[in-house]
């Protein structure tokens, strides 16, 4: 007896592509631009969709931007292009509550955040999600640069070939439900091939520049940016010891690991560095290059792509900043928190920033940098077995 198997389609659905509806998230830019253009090609039912995230024409034309108003005519005119429906939603309102307004609040508090990260937890792997649901979508496709694996019949993100352009450390946050609705066929390809793709579909935004700065803060100028909406506060610039060194302008004005436009005379030609932000007294903590060496820390807001109980310790390759590199660690989870301790001191760990953890190539999950701790403060047991990403599952 012969029994006829479902043809799984390109992005790992279990009917035709003229069945299957997708979503697909478009920025303006080439790689999303790209990614529309190959789900048209393979005959899916596609839907390209833009959010506009904040009002352009109150921002500098310096740069390049994402989301603003010539993004949304480049996705509307790669969308005619290619005969598919386009849709706008307007997110201004969610856009400046949960990633404006979240970017200043941290700034404030001493930290040093992503905004990139807040986006794609909330109005893209949230709000887009959701609506991509409403719509009855079978997946939401996006441009990002990342690897979609999956695993037991659950999806897990490793990641990308083209390891320039990843961007699973932006992506930590992605819940096991939205993993296993989205899609990200770019992961596979590197950003050459992905221009030469757009090319062979004739798309107007083939060699389009990719965005450099911070999308709502085109002129990179964000000191100015937070400037402009709270009121400084001055305070001291003071030592490790809490002698007083002299007078800040702001906390906003500084970051972890930061040398330059202190406006201090350190006296001895000796240079300085931001070593901490203490937010709730006001001060900026100074002190020398290897003061900014340590190995233990917390995270907060924790996120893992599959189940990892608190209560656990966990093996890692952990990753402090987007461009650094990953070095091996130990963490224990708690429910929303974890304590990390690396196995050699790492420079300038930022509270604000992520961390993410890595086993092997996989990117399972990671949280926001919270602040250092002490050795003895740590749940992190010397004596730490391993969990493998077998063992997890």
């Amino acid at each position: 007896m012969n029994i006829a198997l479902k043809k799984i389609n390109t992005i790992g659905i279990s009917k035709s592509p003229k069945d299957t509806k997708v979503v697909v998230a478009m920025s303006g830019g080439v790689d999303s631009s790209t990614v529309a253009g190959l789900m048209k090609k393979e005959g899916y039912q596609v839907t390209g969709i833009t959010l506009k995230l904040y009002d352009d024409s109150k921002t500098s034309k310096e740069g390049r931007q994402c989301c603003a108003g010539q993004d949304i005519l480049d996705a509307k005119r790669v969308s005619q292009k290619l005969n598919i429906d386009h849709k706008i939603l307007y997110y201004q309102k969610k856009f400046k509550k949960d990633v404006i307004d979240s970017f200043v609040d941290s700034y404030i508090a001493g930290e040093t955040p992503i905004p990139c990260v807040q986006c794609n937890q909330t109005v893209k792997f949230r709000d887009l999600y959701s609506y991509a649901q409403e719509m009855k979508a079978d997946a939401l496709v996006t441009g990002h640069y990342v690897k979609r694996i999956e695993n037991n019949k659950n999806a897990e993100m490793y990641r990308a070939f083209d390891l320039t352009r990843d961007q699973s450390y932006f992506l930590f946050s992605t819940t096991q439900e939205q993993l296993d609705f989205l899609r990200f066929p770019l992961g596979q390809i590197d950003k050459l091939e992905t221009r030469s793709i757009a090319q062979k579909l004739k798309l107007n935004v083939a060699d389009k520049p990719d965005s450099q700065e911070i999308c709502f803060i085109p002129s990179g100028d964000y000191r100015k940016f937070v400037k402009e909406r709270v009121e400084a506060k001055p305070g001291k610039f003071v030592d490790i010891e809490g002698n007083v060194l002299g007078e800040h302008p702001g906390i906003q004005f500084f970051t972890v690991g930061q040398r330059r436009k202190l406006g201090l005379n350190s006296g001895d030609g000796l240079p300085r560095f931001v070593i901490r932000i203490d937010s709730q007294n006001n001060e900026v903590i100074l002190g020398r290059e290897e003061e900014l060496m340590s190995q233990n820390f917390s995270a907060n807001k924790l996120n893992f792509t599959s189940t990892v109980a608190p209560g656990t310790e966990i093996r890692v390759n952990a990753r402090i900043r987007y461009k650094a590199k990953e070095e091996s660690a130990s963490v224990y989870v708690s429910d929303d928190c974890a304590d990390i301790r690396f196995d050699q001191p790492q420079r300038a760990i930022t509270p604000g920033q992520p961390v993410v953890f890595y086993q092997a190539e996989e990117m399972i999950g990671g949280g926001i940098i919270e602040g250092l701790k002490l050795p003895s403060e740590l749940n992190i047991d010397e004596e730490i077995v391993a969990v493998s990403a077998q063992d997890r599952r």
